[in-house]
């Protein structure tokens, strides 16, 4: 699947982020150590909106219930998710952000 351009790259706080829509699938884009990543916007678990919760040590954290996913991998390093959500590839050019839902294989 082709890249598309979803925002300008400082709208991301640093060590934050921010909730786009790609057609119809809610992506978190989250900086984190001076990189963009893209997962799923749905927590695994509780099904609330990972954009809202808060970045550190490349993780973004639900804010409901406090699991955290890895940023790189989609994967929860602690309970009570134990499901991994969805990772996206990013690239920034030029000062905007594109993400492509394709798979990476």
């Amino acid at each position: 699947m082709s890249f598309v351009k979803v925002c300008a790259l400082e709208e991301i706080p640093e060590d934050g982020a921010l909730g786009v829509e790609i057609g119809d699938t809610p992506v978190a884009l989250a900086r984190s150590g001076g990189e963009v990543y893209a997962v799923n916007d749905i927590c695994s678990h509780a099904e609330v909106s990972l954009s809202e919760g808060e970045i550190y040590n490349g993780t973004i954290e639900c804010w409901l219930h406090g699991s955290c996913f890895d940023l790189r991998t989609g994967k929860p390093t602690n309970p009570p998710a134990t499901q991994p959500v969805a990772t996206y590839k990013v690239k920034v050019e030029d000062g905007d952000v594109y993400v492509s839902l394709g798979s990476d294989d």
